[in-house]
């Protein structure tokens, strides 16, 4: 599999995790030291920080509105550490667009851990 194949089965995850509500899912993406800052600019440090928020809030997240994913753009900084451009539109449980959302433009720093893709940052941002 190539790494942007790689990278893309990460970010569908991402997806799969936020729709089903799957913390535990969410969490193992992470690096140990990862940082992560949400779409409302709360910053998390480390994946305990990263679990326990993620452990609050997504149960029933996902009752009303979810979202999906897509790889927009992928930068290697080095060939193991990649800069992912995100677009992530809001949907309906069912599938269907929100169109009075906003869309999300999340960018995440990927670096490659005994083989396999893991989040080291993200920062989520709402597109006005």
């Amino acid at each position: 599999m190539t790494d942007i194949a790689e990278i893309e089965e990460l970010v569908a995850t991402v997806q799969h995790s936020q729709q089903n509500e799957l913390a535990e899912e969410f969490i193992d993406l992470f690096r140990s030291d990862a940082i992560w800052t949400t779409a409302h600019g709360k910053r998390l440090n480390g994946r305990d920080e990263i679990a326990s928020f993620t452990r609050q809030v997504l149960p029933g997240a996902a009752k009303e509105a979810t979202a999906t994913y897509e790889v927009a753009h992928v930068l290697f900084i080095r060939p193991d550490v990649a800069a992912v451009k995100i677009r992530q539109r809001p949907v309906r449980p069912d599938g269907t667009l929100i169109l009075d959302q906003n869309e999300g433009s999340p960018l995440y720093v990927l670096s490659k851990e005994d083989g396999a893709w893991k989040i080291a940052a993200g920062q989520n941002t709402i597109v006005l």
